[in-house]
């Protein structure tokens, strides 16, 4: 019987659905962050990772604070790692933001009425494999180091025990003696 249930070992449809309608952002945020570095690549997969090992309680925090709290904790997160990945670089790295166009036709009147209703028009773009996959990888990761964090737990409880017994017995033979 478990006071608090250890982590599912697959992910919960809800952080799936986060994973699908955050992921755009996310690697676009994470290019941004690294300026394009393609060995940074990895940074958004243990930012997904990070929120998952906190999924549960997250949600929790969300429901009874009435926030967006894995959104905010993902923010957090991916700005902690950016940082220690700048810290590990062997060079300085240098970012530097360029401002993007706003996309403006080459000729013709303007935009076509399909393309003004497309800005009001709920997307039917499907979501492919991609959420979903990284969803369940970053879910698994963060169920190993679950298991590993139980496992480092079970060790140094078992040790505290022994040192217990050993000053326990040792205090019992000076009364004794």
């Amino acid at each position: 019987m478990y006071l608090v249930p250890p982590m599912d070992d697959e992910p919960p449809p809800e952080y799936v659905a986060f994973v699908a309608g955050h992921l755009a952002a996310l690697r676009r945020e994470t290019d941004r962050l690294v300026g394009g570095d393609f060995e940074a690549g990895h940074l958004y997969m243990d930012v997904l990772a990070d929120v998952a090992g906190h999924w549960r309680r997250l949600t929790w925090w969300g429901w009874l604070a009435h926030k967006d709290a894995p959104m905010e904790y993902m923010s957090r997160r991916l700005a902690s790692r950016t940082k220690q990945w700048r810290d590990e670089q062997i060079y300085e790295v240098d970012i530097r933001v360029l401002r993007t166009q706003p996309y403006m036709p080459l000729r013709g009147p303007g935009p076509t009425l399909a393309v003004r209703k497309a800005d009001v028009l709920d997307d039917t773009v499907r979501v492919g494999a991609g959420p979903y996959a990284d969803a369940g990888i970053a879910w698994v990761q963060a169920y190993r180091k679950q298991q590993w964090h139980r496992v480092g737990r079970l060790i140094a409880t078992g040790i505290l025990l022994v040192g217990g017994m050993i000053q326990y017995m040792s205090w019992l033979s000076t009364l004794t003696s």
